[in-house]
């Protein structure tokens, strides 16, 4: 039992270290993602439509 006790009073002091990120932070970093996996995406589909017409060509 003393461990259990001992483990959550730990818990808990090293919780109070932790910098939880800001709404603004998070927003920021959303939107970062958000552009580079479109911005990926479109690539990927630019990179599939070229190579799929190519393809339909020689065949």
């Amino acid at each position: 039992m003393q461990k259990l006790l001992h483990y959550i009073r730990e818990s808990r002091a090293e919780l109070t270290k932790v910098i939880f990120p800001t709404k603004e932070q998070i927003r920021n970093a959303f939107v970062s993602v958000f552009i580079v996996v479109t911005v990926i995406s479109l690539f990927l589909a630019l990179i599939d439509a070229i190579m799929s017409l190519s393809l339909s060509s020689v065949l």
